[in-house]
């Protein structure tokens, strides 16, 4: 099976991200589209810890020294990989030198509380 191209725009870790990720598992339609979203947030993260890398943690305000503002767009950023990667079900961590993942992929359902019943309730 080939793997499909990564999103237009894609960085270079975005393209590792996606090449990796199709090449492991097989996604339905809703997962490629939360796959994308994790790409970009991914490449959006790199450039953010470029720029702080760059500028550095603080920036100068008329009031006196401030934190720079990507560093909460790179807190936001990283959330937001967490939880699309948590949507996604991909397993946290790696193992070898190979650097697959630790864990196989589940693909159940909801569970708990969140699970729809059956019958009227």
């Amino acid at each position: 099976m080939s793997i499909p191209r990564a999103p237009a725009g894609a960085g270079p870790s975005g393209r590792r991200l996606w090449r990796e990720i199709q090449a492991d598992y097989e996604l339905s339609e809703h997962e490629t589209a939360l796959l994308t979203a994790l790409v970009r947030q991914v490449d959006r993260l790199d450039k953010l810890e470029e720029l702080i890398a760059a500028e550095g943690l603080t920036v100068d305000a008329s009031h006196g020294v401030k934190m720079h503002p990507a560093v909460p767009e790179a807190r936001a950023s990283a959330i937001a990989i967490a939880r699309i990667s948590a949507a996604l079900r991909l397993p946290a961590g790696e193992t070898g030198d190979d650097a697959r993942p630790a864990a196989s992929q589940r693909r159940t359902g909801v569970r708990g509380i969140y699970s729809i019943r059956g019958g009227a309730g």
